[in-house]
């Protein structure tokens, strides 16, 4: 009687799986999208998506969720940038898929914090925030040690300093308005404060 009611619990899963049309969701092929990464994006972020130009981001280690929101975006034009809008325009779903996988499975080497004057600026805004402008501690979303949290907020620790700062400008400007959150957060910040959390960013590890 136990077996039987094991066997037909299994045939009743299944017949609602089979009925939601819920198709399961395709295992990303890393040799696919090492090859989708070799022949698209290798010039501007390196074979491995590794440490390239400070311009460009580094991928290595990033979620694979949030590769794909971003290249889906760049895609459908949510995010502006006429290079990635090009390039995201000729990749497929499955496309995507493997190549933001393949980045995602490499192991980012760590990287380094350059101003030195500004860097307890930086730990104090990522860690505490600016309480008297509302300004949310960085670590709240992106942990203490920068990891982000998959689907939600990106990895950002050693990233580019140069790349974190263009984007909090772009954010504060309003030309990169993908994210209504990052927008509010950047809009209350001055130079000085984007140049300090960025540089310290590029440290954490």
């Amino acid at each position: 009687m136990k077996t039987a009611a094991i066997l037909l619990s299994g045939f009743t899963f299944a017949a609602a799986a089979l009925a939601s049309g819920a198709p399961a969701a395709a295992k990303p092929d890393l040799a696919k999208g090492q090859a989708t990464a070799t022949q698209l994006c290798a010039a501007c972020h390196t074979a491995d998506g590794s440490r390239g130009s400070p311009a460009n981001p580094i991928l290595q280690g990033q979620h694979p969720e949030y590769l794909a929101k971003q290249l889906h975006e760049f895609k459908d034009g949510k995010r502006k940038n006429a290079v990635m809008q090009g390039m995201a325009a000729t990749l497929s779903d499955e496309d995507i898929r493997n190549v933001s996988a393949f980045y995602a499975s490499k192991t980012a080497k760590p990287g380094f914090a350059k101003n030195k004057e500004l860097v307890s600026l930086g730990e104090k805004i990522y860690r505490g925030g600016i309480a008297d402008r509302q300004i949310p501690a960085c670590a709240s979303c992106h942990t203490p040690t920068g990891a982000g949290m998959p689907a939600q907020y990106p990895r950002i620790g050693g990233q580019h300093s140069d790349y974190t700062e263009a984007q909090l400008n772009a954010f504060r400007a309003g030309t990169r308005g993908n994210n209504a959150q990052m927008l509010a957060i950047a809009a209350k910040m001055n130079d000085r404060e984007i140049k300090a959390v960025s540089d310290y960013i590029a440290g954490l590890r």
